[in-house]
């Protein structure tokens, strides 16, 4: 009997995810996503093939992998069929759970109304639904795939809703599905879905049965989870190791190593405390030099300097084995590296997380800079200070920084 091995963000997203599923997903049989939707994504390169994955696991890439979405996902089938039309053998190589929330469209129109009737006090979401389409799941009220393959039964419940809901939806501008042109729309999802759409949970318990080398990837990072992240400017979903579980139907003994996700510095999107951010050249640099763009929106991204603070806080949040460290070159031709290394809060100088990082103030520690990384592909390799970076953030979070990214092609991967 196998145990899977897990990976999971441990910052505010974006943190290289990608890169490092895809890298491991050479070595497994199966890679499945236990969380999240299309609000998230991973970029992967592979010569001059660039790919975007929102919810399709980035197991895809590889030929012999299969991949599994699991039920802790709200796939939006609009979505989800653009993005598999990058592929052409997904046959037998994709299972989407029939337990899985479908997010449709008129989730996105309210997410949106929610966002500008809070003005100022947005959260900065995507705009793509994710939340209202969780709303609908812990409310009671949500859809599942497995209705897909029933639309004149989902289309039915649906407009039901709208009508019961009317004053809400008026008061938002959000208008009552056309049932006939809805039942079209989800006929056509069923059309193209319906050959994926399975019991995942049981896929799940069969392969680890049967020994297989299983992958499980989340989305986003910890300190947007719902419960563990900057409330409430976090997302709708667990996206901590312990979603893996829920979201695919796991137990806590199926779970192997679990590597984090860092990057070398810090980003953010979207509005929320972000203790380390450099709103300065310095930050500005940070950004170019990274692209520090969303994949799924193009917003420019907060950046910022490496929280070893949060970051302690998220290993033990999610149990992490060992840390892929991304980006390293990013940091090239910089004079001074600031890490923050603990906040001041209420007038003493903290190592932890407190219950709102709104009023925190980051403590800088200086490390000096290096020329170039770019490229290398052995801890041997790197300069001098740029080791010695990378051993004081493992004395800082206790866990060993077992891969380090040094570009963004697949071979620019230290493994130690």
């Amino acid at each position: 009997m196998s145990k899977a091995d897990l990976i999971v963000g441990l910052q505010w997203g974006d943190e290289g995810k990608g890169k490092i599923v895809d890298h491991m997903a050479q070595t497994h049989d199966y890679v499945c996503r236990f969380a999240g939707g299309h609000n998230a994504g991973h970029t992967i390169v592979i010569g001059d093939r660039k790919y975007a994955l929102h919810l399709i696991p980035s197991g895809v890439l590889n030929p012999e992998a299969k991949n599994i979405v699991g039920n802790g996902v709200v796939l939006s089938p609009k979505d989800f069929i653009k993005e598999m039309e990058q592929f052409d053998d997904l046959e037998g190589r994709l299972f989407l759970s029939d337990k899985a929330h479908v997010l449709l469209p008129y989730h996105a129109e309210i997410d949106q109304a929610r966002e500008r009737m809070k003005g100022d006090k947005a959260i900065g979401t995507t705009g793509k639904g994710i939340g209202p389409a969780y709303g609908d799941k812990v409310a009671r009220v949500g859809h599942r795939l497995g209705e897909l393959l029933h639309p004149e039964k989902l289309a039915s419940k649906i407009v039901a809703f709208f009508e019961m809901n009317k004053p809400v939806f008026d008061a938002m501008g959000v208008a009552m599905p056309n049932e006939t042109e809805l039942l079209a729309e989800l006929e056509g999802y069923r059309k193209v879905l319906a050959p994926y759409i399975c019991d995942t949970t049981q896929l799940m318990w069969k392969i680890i049965d049967e020994d297989k080398k299983i992958l499980l990837e989340g989305a986003q990072g910890t300190m947007l989870d719902i419960d563990h992240g900057t409330y409430p400017y976090v997302t709708s979903s667990t996206t901590v190791s312990a979603g893996a579980c829920s979201g695919l139907g796991l137990n806590p003994k199926d779970i192997g190593k679990v590597t984090g996700i860092a990057k070398a510095y810090c980003t953010r999107v979207g509005n929320g405390p972000f203790p380390s951010e450099d709103m300065g050249e310095e930050g500005d640099r940070l950004r170019e030099n990274g692209h520090e763009f969303g994949t799924t929106t193009g917003r420019p991204r907060r950046c910022g300097w490496f929280d070893a603070v949060a970051m302690r806080h998220a290993v033990r949040v999610n149990g992490v084995d060992q840390v892929a460290l991304m980006k390293l070159d990013v940091l090239d031709g910089f004079d001074e590296i600031k890490v923050c290394v603990a906040y001041e809060f209420e007038g003493k100088e903290i190592d932890y997380v407190p219950y709102d990082l709104e009023d925190v103030k980051p403590v800088y520690k200086s490390f000096p800079g290096w020329e170039k990384t770019e490229g290398a592909r052995t801890f041997d390799e790197l300069p001098e200070t740029a080791k010695s970076y990378i051993l004081a953030l493992e004395e800082m979070i206790g866990t060993k920084m077992g891969i380090i990214s040094t570009s963004p092609e697949r071979e620019d991967t230290i493994i130690r």
